[in-house]
Formats: structure tokens, C-alpha cells, sequence
């Protein structure tokens, strides 16, 4: 289930916020220029689908995003246990940083959590199958999916050099690890 939970940044046991309604979700981050959605396509495509066929899938989704962000492009990633270098590449998703593009993600199959420090106030965002997120550019953030990740998302940007990752070196992360709970 998605689920926002919003923490003090200086106290990781001090839960101020909980919610797991996708309007409240979007409601709460919407100050933040974050957009949270829901989407529900007439079917989902397998896991193990080739990528345009995801891609088609989405396609009246992602054309009306594209067309409001100004955003040129979409593609299929995978994060699972058969990706090269996942402990490395994980290490670097749990390390705070920025892009200077909006990060936008659409979870097709998995789970994820983008945690997020804004202010005094670390968002704590567990999205799942059929969720979108886009955090804007410039706002510090990690992500996990996990020990044993086993995501489809689709990625929408306007130019790949936006996502190359600006570590802030706040060891914030450490303090405020995700919870993924087990199975998809």
C-alpha cells in the first residue's frame, strides 16, 4: 500500500504525518511541487514485457504528462536482483542529492520509496504499482527500493543529463532509512 509519513529532520522517531490515501498523498505534497497520482490503466502489462509494449500500455497517460511537463521522452527501467552492480548501485540511490531536471517516475510492477528533505521535514513516499511521482529538480532526495528490489518504472525526462545526481554529502539517509515491506 502507499503510504506518506513525514518526519521532523531531526528526529527520526517523531512521526508527525501518516496517510496512505493517494488524495491525501498528492494533497500534502502538492505545496511541494511534488505530484503524486494514481493511475489505473485498462490493463498491466507483465513484469517481464518488452519495453515498448509497457511503454503502449501508458501511452495515454504519458502522451497528456509529456504534453503538461514539456517533457520529450519515456523509457522502461528494471531494478531487480539480476541487475549488474545492484549493491553498488543501490548505495548510490540511498546517498542524499539533487538533478537539475524534475525526477519522474511511474511504478508499472514493485515498490519504492523516494524520501525526501524538504526544510525541516523529511517525506517519507512509498509508491507502488500505479503510482506516479515527480519530484521537482533541486530537491534533496534518495531513494530505496530495497534489499532485494524487483521494480518496473517508467522514467519521463526532457534531457538524460538532467538526472546525473548532485550529491549534497548530508548523511541524512542514514538517519531516516525507507521501509520496504516484503512482497510486491
Amino acid at each position: 500500500m502507499s503510504r506518506l509519513t513525514v518526519y521532523r529532520d531531526d528526529r527520526p522517531d517523531a512521526i508527525l504525518l501518516d496517510v496512505t490515501a493517494p488524495s491525501e498523498m498528492a494533497e500534502t505534497l502538492r505545496p511541494h511541487h511534488i505530484r503524486f497520482e494514481r493511475w489505473t490503466p485498462p490493463m498491466t502489462p507483465p513484469a517481464d514485457a518488452p519495453a515498448g509494449e509497457i511503454l503502449d500500455a501508458y501511452r495515454p497517460y504519458l502522451d497528456t504528462l509529456m504534453g503538461e511537463t514539456g517533457a520529450g521522452s519515456a523509457d522502461v527501467v528494471r531494478i531487480n536482483s539480476q541487475t549488474p552492480n545492484i549493491a553498488e548501485l543501490r548505495k548510490k540511490f540511498l546517498s542524499e542529492h539533487t538533478h537539475s531536471e524534475d525526477e519522474v517516475r511511474f511504478f508499472v510492477h514493485g515498490k519504492g520509496a523516494f524520501i525526501l528533505h524538504i526544510g525541516s521535514r523529511i517525506y517519507s513516499v512509498l509508491c507502488e504499482q500505479g503510482d506516479l511521482i515527480s519530484v521537482p529538480a533541486g530537491i534533496p532526495h534518495w531513494f530505496d527500493a530495497g534489499p532485494s528490489p524487483d521494480v518496473v518504472a517508467l522514467r519521463v525526462f526532457t534531457d538524460t543529463t538532467g538526472w546525473i545526481a548532485q550529491y549534497t554529502g548530508d548523511d541524512i539517509a542514514e538517519r531516516f532509512p525507507a521501509e520496504i515491506p516484503a512482497g510486491v
